[in-house]
C-alpha cells in the first residue's frame, strides 16, 4: 500500500478548494497570490511575503511605479517522479499600494528563511491648512 490517499477524479479534495479560493478565480492559470503581512512604524512600510522555496536571487522581481509596489516570482517545477503534490508551482504576483510619502526610489529588500522583507522609507506627513477664498462672480 502507498499510503497515499484514494480520491474519486471529479470530485477535489478540500485542501485543493481551498488552494483555488487562494489562489484567486480558477480556470486562470499561471498567477497565483502571495501571503503579506504589512506593518507601517517608525517613518517606515515594512512588507512581509511567504516565498518558500523560491531563489530571490533568480526568482523574484521587485518593482515600484507611481505608487504601486509589485511583487513577481516563480516557482519552477521539479522534474522529479511524484505521484501527488501540493506544492504550487508557476508565477506568482501581489501589488500593494504604497502609503502616502513613501519614497518608493529607497526601497530596500531582504530574504531569510523564505521569507521576503521589503522596506520603503515613509517621510512625516506635513501638517499643513490652507484657507481658501471664494471668490464671488
Amino acid at each position: 500500500m502507498s499510503g497515499m490517499i484514494e480520491r474519486l477524479p471529479a470530485w477535489p479534495s478540500l485542501p485543493e478548494l481551498l488552494g483555488w479560493v487562494e489562489s484567486g478565480v480558477p480556470g486562470m492559470p499561471g498567477l497565483s497570490s502571495i501571503r503579506i503581512e504589512e506593518s507601517l512604524a517608525e517613518g517606515a512600510y515594512t512588507l512581509r511575503a511567504e516565498l518558500p522555496g523560491i531563489d530571490p536571487g533568480h526568482d523574484v522581481e521587485l518593482t515600484v511605479t507611481e505608487g504601486i509596489l509589485t511583487l513577481r516570482a516563480e516557482r519552477r517545477t521539479e522534474t522529479t517522479e511524484k505521484h501527488h503534490s501540493e506544492f504550487r508551482y508557476g508565477r506568482f504576483a501581489r501589488s500593494v499600494r504604497l502609503p502616502a510619502g513613501a519614497r518608493g526610489d529607497e526601497t530596500r529588500a531582504h530574504c531569510k528563511d523564505g521569507v521576503l522583507t521589503i522596506t520603503v522609507p515613509v517621510a512625516e506627513p506635513k501638517a499643513s491648512t490652507r484657507t481658501i477664498t471664494v471668490e464671488r462672480t
